[in-house]
Order: structure tokens, then sequence, then C-alpha cells
């Protein structure tokens, strides 16, 4: 590998419940809004959860070219998502199909389970369903369903998709791979592009990651095995990071993608460059013990060259649950404890496996601005969470930030950017 590649990032294109582009979502961010709301695309009435970060409007033809908009009909809204964000973030880096050779120009995604539609599923398994047992006859599955299943479903369900569409529309003809590492997805799928960078077999990289959790098998699902607030009342407080009154995640959808372009070829072009990234692990703290996410940390601001002093802040995993939020909050505590917290997941919601990518981007943001925005709901110190939660605006003191991510089963990374002078 040749590590003397700097990677650097020139683009950012952000999907969020708070805004699509850069502009409104900081805007949002700073005046402190939350995408959490009842949602409004369907009735949620039966089910336990009925709120979440949704997207109003989302129209896809708006981040395609005209040329291309046949091409949305075999999108799942989870790759829709995917494609906007790519859009966007090429518009922001300035960068036109192909990114000048097309065969120097990748694309990793991060994505998760790509829900299907029940309304084309609805007939398969009503034909399959044998209403003396009330349960599915496989006999009938195995012939009649199976005929009724549209012919092109599984190309709209399969979690390359995001990444296959987004090469397609812009012709970036070099490595295109997927990471479906639940939450943890769209961080490790930017680690991934600035290793490619680094080993010198691509020049540009479009990383990030798209999810979609509040479609209606979604909200089914979910809670069976994800512990969610279920405070239908408020849906503006639920999402509660470290607080000691926090309830459990809040789904929503969005996607994130980052620009990311080898030092001298930003600099050729006379690209804009935001942040450079200067440090990436990843690993398992098995158990969630706190000391080995700690110990990934240190080893990430090592890689860095800098000292914990150096960073302006810590953007945080937090999903707002109460054994992850005390994980995270050990591993802080041991390796980074002066260092200030913050989430925003209370204004995005937690967007799967596109949460660190958006999140990353906010950060982004702060360091450009000059401005790091607080975190929203929090109010009672857990003492569990000895975190130093900033829940006010402040002035960044800093060039550096650290974003962390990690899963309930305890995979996690870390990842830190320098503002660009």
């Amino acid at each position: 590998m040749n590590t003397s590649r700097r990677v650097v990032i020139t683009g950012l294109g952000l999907a969020t419940p708070i805004g699509m582009g850069t502009e409104s979502v900081w805007e949002a961010t700073c005046a402190g809004r939350t995408g959490a709301a009842r949602i409004r695309s369907y009735d949620p009435s039966p089910f336990p959860v009925q709120f979440g970060g949704e997207i109003p409007d989302f129209d896809a033809k708006l981040y395609v070219d005209k040329k291309a908009r046949k091409s949305l009909k075999h999108m799942s809204r989870t790759v829709q998502l995917g494609v906007a964000a790519a859009r966007l973030a090429l518009d922001h880096a300035g960068l036109d199909a192909g990114a000048g050779n097309p065969d120097r120009f990748g694309v990793v995604y991060g994505t998760g389970t790509i829900p299907g539609d029940l309304l084309e599923i609805a007939p398969s398994a009503a034909a399959g369903f044998d209403p003396s047992t009330g349960r599915v006859d496989m006999s009938r599955w195995g012939t009649v369903s199976l005929q009724l299943m549209p012919p092109m479903w599984l190309l709209f369900h399969v979690p390359n998709m995001a990444a296959c569409h987004v090469a397609i529309l812009h012709d970036a003809r070099g490595p295109n791979n997927t990471i479906t590492q639940s939450s943890l997805a769209s961080l490790l799928a930017i680690g991934e592009a600035v290793r490619i960078i680094r080993r010198g077999t691509t020049d540009v990289m479009l990383a990030g990651g798209a999810d979609t959790r509040i479609d209606i098998l979604s909200m089914v699902r979910c809670p069976l095995f994800i512990p969610m607030s279920h405070r239908n009342d408020n849906p503006e407080q639920a999402m509660r990071p470290f607080d000691l009154h926090r309830s459990g995640q809040v789904l929503g959808e969005g996607a994130g993608t980052l620009v990311l372009e080898e030092l001298e070829h930003a600099r050729a072009r006379g690209a804009r460059i935001l942040a450079e990234i200067v440090g990436f692990t990843a690993g398992v703290d098995r158990g969630c013990q706190g000391e080995p996410l700690a110990r990934i940390i240190r080893r990430t601001l090592t890689q860095a060259g800098i000292s914990s002093a150096e960073l302006d802040h810590v953007n945080t995993l937090a999903p707002g649950t109460t054994t992850t939020d005390a994980w995270e909050a050990r591993a802080l505590q041991a390796a980074i404890p002066d260092v200030p917290a913050v989430s925003y997941k209370p204004n995005l919601t937690h967007l799967g496996a596109a949460a660190d990518a958006v999140e990353l981007g906010v950060s982004l943001l702060a360091l450009h601005h000059g401005t790091r925005p607080g975190t929203r709901n929090y109010t009672h110190p857990d003492p569990d969470c000895l975190v130093t939660v900033a829940t006010e605006t402040a002035p960044v003191q800093g060039q550096y930030a650290l974003k962390l991510g990690g899963t309930e089963r305890g995979q996690c990374a870390a990842l830190i950017v320098r503002k660009w002078d």
C-alpha cells in the first residue's frame, strides 16, 4: 500500500428527514430541529411504534437525468435515496460522470436489509396461505405462490443494488463493493474506500450508505428485536442519547455520500477540499466491554498523529439504548474523557446503514463553518454514562473530529478527519 497517497473529502451529499443537501441539513441542525414525527406515508396506528424519521415529499426524479429516469422503476426506496445522495455529493464536489478516468472511479456503499413492498408480495403470500390450518402450505407456495411473484422482485432488494445503480448512472468503472454490517456499514464503507485510494487502485471514490427503516414491514419486524423507543406521544423528545431516561432507538430513513479523492488528483482539478481523512481503525469489542473500543480509539489517534487534546469533538454512536450507550461511554471515559461528545441522532433519527456517513457529514460541516451544534434531549445525566455531552452550540476549538460507529454485537470503528486549511 502506498501510504503516501493522502485521501481528502471534496464532496458531501445528504438525504435526511431534516433536509436534502448540505445547506438544509446544516440549517436544521443548527436550529435544533428534528425529523422524528408520526409517520405520514401510511396509517401507523396498528403498530407499537408509530413514529420515525421520514423524508417528506421525496422525489427521486430530481436526482437523475431525464434519460435515466426509467431506471427508477427498478429501484427500491433505499436505492433511490442512495442515488440521490450520490448525485448531491458529485454536484457538491463539482464532478461530472466518470470523474475524469472512469476506470479509476469506484463506489463502496453500506446498506442493510432492503425491505420488500407488501403490495408486490401480498398476492403471492395470500395464495400460499391455508386458512384451514392458519399456516403456509409449502406445496402451494412452491407452485401457485412463486408463479405470482413479480419476475424482477429480487433486484429491488439485493443489498448491492445501491452501489451498482450509482456506478451505472455516473460511469464509475472502478472497484465496486457493498458493506452490510448493520448500523456500522457506511463507516466501514468509507474506511474501505480510503484504503482503495491509498493502494493506488483509484483516484476517486463515492462512499457512504443508504437505508430505509420506517416502511410497514420494518415497523412490524424491528420492534421484535431492536430496542426502540415507544414514546408515541412525544416523538421529538424520544431519542435521548446518554440520558438517564433514554428509552431506545428512533428509526428513520436516509443516505449519505462522501466524494473521496487522492490529494494530488483533487489539487490538479482545482477542487474545494473540505477535510482530510487521517485515521481509520475497525475491530470488535466482544461483549461490549468498553476497553477494546477504547483501544481502537487510541490506535486511530496514533494513526492520525495527534493527541486527544487536539480533537474538537467526538461524534458518537449513541443509539439511545441502555446497553450500547453505556458501552460507548465506558470506552470514551477510558480513552478520551475530556473530549466533548455530540450526537445528532436526536435530529436525524437513527438512519441504520446510512447513519455514520450522514452524522459524519454534520461534523464535516461543523469544522467547515467553525461552529459545533449541541446535542438535543440530553437533560438528565446517567451515572452509567460518564460522558462530557455538549448540549450547547459552541465555536469549534480544534481542527480534528472523531466519528465512532458500532453495532449492538460489538463491531466498531473509529475515523478521524482534519479540517482543511
